[in-house]
């Protein structure tokens, strides 16, 4: 079995790196890491951006870890290996072997996250629209796969001398639209109308989908 290089400075470090880059070849370079870690590490960066991490092992210096970035790593972890450091050509040739095909794939798989996070956020923003228009000066809040709705009216009843009270609705809207949750309070001439409304719309609706109908009916929001 042959032996690991041994390399135990930075500048051994970095000549191995850049004998790495050029075995993988595409036009790949070498550069210092973005924020200083702990031990020895070098970027290889190649044609077409993407910057591997080399980072020698605290307890084994024969071994390397090597991880590819992506460019949004708070979805999909960036994929890794472990190699020996037996020459520049022996690690080239695993990353090319192992670490590429698992940088594609977590590639693909953040785009499909990504996509699926825009369809969420643009059916959100459709339910969330309609009902900022059927309640003018509605806060609208942004949340994590969630948007949260709040309309408020104060009112002061006749011969009420303390604060002011609220008509409130608190709503969230669901990660992908399809589901809302209310909160609503104050006088029930005003509740109790919004709970006929809503129960009228659920019967509504059974009937569109029972007749072959599917199209969200928003006319009541």
């Amino acid at each position: 079995m042959a032996t690991p290089q041994k390399l135990t400075t930075q500048s051994q470090f970095d000549a191995f790196a850049d004998e790495v880059a050029r075995e993988l070849g595409t036009h790949c370079r070498t550069a210092p890491p973005p924020v200083p870690g702990w031990g020895l590490v070098r970027l290889i960066v190649d044609g077409d951006g993407r910057a591997l991490s080399l980072r020698q092992s605290n307890r084994q210096p024969g071994r390397l870890t090597i991880s590819a970035a992506l460019p949004d790593e708070s979805q999909v972890s960036p994929p890794s290996i472990g190699v020996t450091a037996i020459s520049a050509r022996h690690v080239a040739h695993e990353i090319t072997r192992r670490l590429y095909p698992l940088h594609t794939q977590a590639v693909e798989h953040a785009g499909e996250l990504a996509a699926l996070k825009q369809a969420e956020s643009d059916a959100r923003r459709t339910v969330a629209d309609a009902v900022a228009s059927a309640l003018p000066g509605a806060q609208v809040t942004e949340r994590h796969r969630s948007t949260k709705i709040l309309w408020e009216h104060a009112f002061r009843p006749p011969g009420h001398s303390g604060p002011a009270l609220t008509d409130s609705i608190c709503l969230v809207i669901g990660p992908s639209g399809k589901e809302v949750s209310v909160d609503a309070s104050g006088r029930p001439d005003c509740v109790v109308p919004m709970l006929a409304a809503f129960a009228a719309a659920a019967r509504t609706r059974d009937r569109q989908v029972s007749g072959g109908f599917s199209t969200p009916d928003t006319t009541l929001l």
